[in-house]
């Protein structure tokens, strides 16, 4: 049976671009996890409800990778002590805890190398002290740094205590999946602080359009299980 779309609460349904405005639909799912295929997903969920030509499906990019494996459980983490220790200067937000514990920096360590972390926190440092600039850490450790999540206190079970990584090969997912729905896809990394694309079904898709149609989270950073939505355009 269709769902019935509308935004979730707190979250506004539609956004204006360039005098252009989207709907931004969630799609409520079951639990994804590893016994999911993501396609398959995508097809049982997005298909009914796409409907028109220039609609676009956009997917979590967490969802994408808890199918991939992606989702390690904290208690199967050993820590070494470099990652202790640079998790401790780490900023903690609201938003996320990020890299700011332990596990999640080793997962930083293991996926992107002891050097490039260890430039990344030096490069880090000068930039706050010198230039009064934060954000460097991630913009030299990478997208693969910068995906990693954390358990947070709304974080859905049992991913309430697993560190999430992101996913592997997200422009060829996003293209198998488009390839089987017939809709362009894309998935995403948004949350109440940034946004990217970090997979697109056709190259010409426009990223940054994407991300600013998508930069207030209307899937929503907390329990609501909608890993997915349609974006829609209202008027040209």
């Amino acid at each position: 049976m269709e769902q019935e779309l509308k935004p979730n609460e707190g979250k506004q349904g539609i956004t204006t671009i360039d005098g252009v405005s989207y709907q931004r639909l969630p799609i409520k799912t079951h639990l994804i996890t590893d016994q999911d295929d993501i396609v398959a997903v995508a097809e049982q969920y997005g298909l009914p409800v796409l409907s028109q030509e220039n609609d676009v499906l956009f997917i979590s990019e967490k969802c994408v990778a808890c199918t991939q494996g992606r989702a390690i459980p904290l208690t199967e983490i050993k820590p070494r002590k470099l990652a202790v220790w640079l998790s401790k200067y780490v900023t903690k937000t609201p938003h996320g805890i990020g890299l700011g514990m332990p596990e999640t920096m080793e997962y930083a360590l293991r996926e992107c190398g002891i050097l490039r972390i260890l430039f990344a926190a030096f490069v880090s440092v000068i930039g706050k002290k010198l230039f009064h600039k934060k954000g460097w850490f991630y913009r030299i450790a990478g997208y693969k740094a910068r995906s990693i999540d954390g358990p947070t206190h709304n974080t859905i079970p049992p991913y309430n205590q697993c560190v999430v990584l992101g996913p592997v090969n997200p422009d060829k997912v996003a293209k198998q999946i488009a390839e089987k729905i017939g809709y362009r896809t894309i998935i995403v990394d948004i949350n109440d602080l940034e946004g990217q694309i970090l997979g697109v079904s056709e190259k010409s898709m426009d990223k940054n359009l994407y991300v600013r149609i998508l930069k207030d989270n209307p899937l929503g950073q907390d329990c609501q299980q909608t890993p997915m939505g349609v974006i829609r355009t209202v008027n040209e």
